[in-house]
């Protein structure tokens, strides 16, 4: 990974009014990927929007972290069924259009 698509998790969590703790169990429950260098945590910045979205569910909306495990999976479901939605509609104009 290249440096500067890591952010440091302690600066972050400063930064955002966030307890450290509450990233490391994110981690633990396999939500984020943290990588430590030289004994600082970093996650990929690829993962800041669904990181915020944790953050908005546990300390907005009170949603406990099953909670947030849940509502990621079924986003994943509703993703994948969106995409196969769009490739039968493809399908489906490829048919009637006779391309």
């Amino acid at each position: 990974m290249e440096m500067q698509k890591l952010i440091e998790v302690e600066s972050f969590c400063e930064k955002n009014d966030i307890e450290i703790s509450f990233v490391n169990t994110l981690e633990k429950n396999g939500l984020i990927e943290i990588t430590k260098i030289e004994e600082t945590n970093f996650f990929n910045f690829d993962q800041l929007m669904e990181l915020d979205r944790y953050i908005r569910f546990y300390y907005e909306l009170n949603v406990n972290l099953e909670g947030i495990d849940a509502i990621k999976h079924l986003f994943c479901r509703v993703n994948e069924m969106c995409d196969k939605i769009a490739s039968f509609q493809n399908k489906r104009y490829l048919y009637y259009n006779g391309i």
